[in-house]
């Protein structure tokens, strides 16, 4: 098979609540706390994930955008870019598209994010 029509046919990751909610804290796709939380929709909650990831791949001259309601696509600046399956292989994509090492824990990067 190849690797586009792997993106169609592959499983959600973990980190997505509509594949795992009950590591999210529940069976219903709602945005946290009690019952009188807000519906959230898989697609609301990918928009979530793509701006707090592009917060984090900002300061690397990075952006991440949702491509086919499936997979991602990972652009450098230059116009560089990766498709990515799931945040999981977000790192490695990025590090292949910078050609160097990047640790999503840098201190100095985490100080940034903090300001």
């Amino acid at each position: 098979m190849c690797g586009l029509c792997g993106m169609f046919a592959g499983e959600r990751h973990w980190t997505e609540r509509a594949a795992s909610p009950a590591i999210f804290g529940g069976s219903d796709r709602t945005a946290g706390g009690g019952p009188e939380r807000a519906q959230v929709t898989p697609a609301q909650e990918r928009q979530q994930r793509v701006r707090l990831v592009n917060r984090v791949l900002d300061p690397l001259g990075l952006v991440l955008a949702e491509w086919a309601a499936s997979s991602y696509v990972l652009r450098t600046k230059t116009g560089r870019s990766e498709v990515v399956p799931d945040l999981g292989a977000l790192w490695p994509a990025a590090e292949r598209l910078l050609g160097r090492p990047c640790d999503p824990l840098d201190p100095g990067l985490l100080a940034r994010l903090s300001r």
